[in-house]
């Protein structure tokens, strides 16, 4: 029996070192290629995660600077939005506007080119805001333009401005805030909430 464990060990041992089984070739090409490819897969990893945290640094990077650069931008903006519904505010217009000796009709003309310049001037603001904040803008242009052409409807053209300018402030009077005044109270809160 123990010449035939001999025989059976010699006898594998003659089989693997016979190129017609290829099996321990593999192994020892094994022993060499697993290993590489295991350093090759763990710096393919490590070089990944650097690339990765690299371009989200540079994005940080990027978003900062331009915070940097959009912030006195958007500070401004809001600025200008303030400035622009004080001015179109019906008390301040009439007083701006109202000229001795001017008609109701002509009044009308002249309030409705100002608010129409004013806002066309800082059209360009609303990059800066948020799209309900210029919503709020635009509903308190548009508020404020019906309130005076309802006015203009209830005093004939060719009367004193007075009466118009009367007639408009009573309707403004009668509100609980005027179109602009809504329209400031927005624009606080969404810049207290911003900054």
């Amino acid at each position: 029996m123990i010449k035939a464990e001999k025989y059976v060990i010699l006898y594998s041992i003659r089989i693997c070192a016979n190129p017609k089984y290829p099996a321990m070739e593999i192994i020892e090409i094994l022993k060499y290629t697993l290993p590489a490819l295991i350093v090759l897969i763990t710096a393919y990893l490590l070089i990944r995660t650097m690339i990765k945290n690299d371009g989200d640094r540079r994005n940080k990077e990027i978003i900062l600077q331009n915070q940097k650069t959009i912030t006195p931008l958007r500070l401004q903006a809001y600025e200008r939005a303030i400035l622009l519904l004080e001015r179109i505010s019906l008390d301040s217009l009439i007083l701006r506007v109202n000229k001795q000796g001017m008609t109701s009709q002509k009044l009308q003309h002249e309030i409705l080119s100002a608010i129409r310049a004013e806002f066309e001037h800082n059209l360009s603001q609303q990059i800066y805001m948020s799209p309900q904040a210029w919503e709020v803008i635009k509903n308190a242009k548009i508020n404020t333009v019906k309130l005076i052409n309802t006015s203009a409807t209830q005093v004939k053209p060719d009367s004193a401005s007075i009466e118009f300018s009367t007639h408009i402030l009573e309707r403004v009077m009668e509100m609980e805030k005027s179109p602009t005044q809504v329209a400031i109270e927005f624009i606080k809160l969404e810049f207290n909430s911003l900054f």
